[in-house]
């Protein structure tokens, strides 16, 4: 039942502002094992998911992490972020904020960085001056050493914002990897696996 109200909920605000949300279904469960399949998620201090949407790896991140880590939320759209307060009581502190923002929610909690980002904004939808302050943003607040993962749409490379994007990777992070795609997803996806 939650399941599909989840979905109902997506699509109601995918209706609304599709350049928002940027996809027209929630992250498959094979995308969410993909992305926090990662060392660094379980033995990370401080874990922070930026656009979780409706919460389709919030779940998994809860599962893979350590049990003392820090873990954060950050939110823009109120709608999702008052659905996930409802889904997630515990275990995670949710912001609606702007990913901008980070920093100024982590040192609401006494950290000024973390070891492990997940992200699930739609990168290929921002324009080039977004894509540069949300990134820095995102950059200033990881431990060297951390990891960045974020995913993309198969398509998305193709789009000039997708290749700009694909592009300013190398010159935030010092390494950065592609996963296999994960055909069962609305659309099929990857994974950007990026260490500061």
């Amino acid at each position: 039942m939650i399941k599909g109200r989840t979905i109902k909920h997506f699509l109601s605000q995918w209706v609304r502002n599709p350049r928002e949300i940027g996809a027209i279904a929630p992250s498959s469960r094979r995308l969410a094992h993909l992305i926090t399949d990662t060392p660094v998620l379980k033995r990370a201090r401080a874990v922070v998911e930026i656009g979780p949407g409706t919460g389709a790896f919030t779940g998994r991140i809860l599962e893979q992490k350590h049990p003392d880590a820090l873990f954060l939320a950050v939110e823009a759209n109120a709608s999702f972020a008052c659905l996930l307060k409802a889904r997630f009581a515990n275990g995670v502190q949710i912001y609606h904020d702007s990913a901008k923002n980070t920093q100024a929610c982590l040192r609401n909690h006494g950290r000024a960085t973390c070891d492990c980002i997940i992200c699930g904004m739609p990168w290929g939808l921002f324009d080039e001056r977004l894509q540069e302050d949300l990134m820095s943003a995102i950059a200033g607040v990881l431990e060297p050493g951390g990891e960045f993962s974020t995913f993309s749409y198969l398509g998305g490379p193709w789009l000039s914002d997708g290749r700009r994007f694909k592009k300013m990777l190398p010159r935030y992070f010092q390494r950065v990897s592609v996963s296999r795609t994960v055909w069962l997803n609305l659309p099929p996806a990857f994974v950007y696996r990026c260490v500061k």
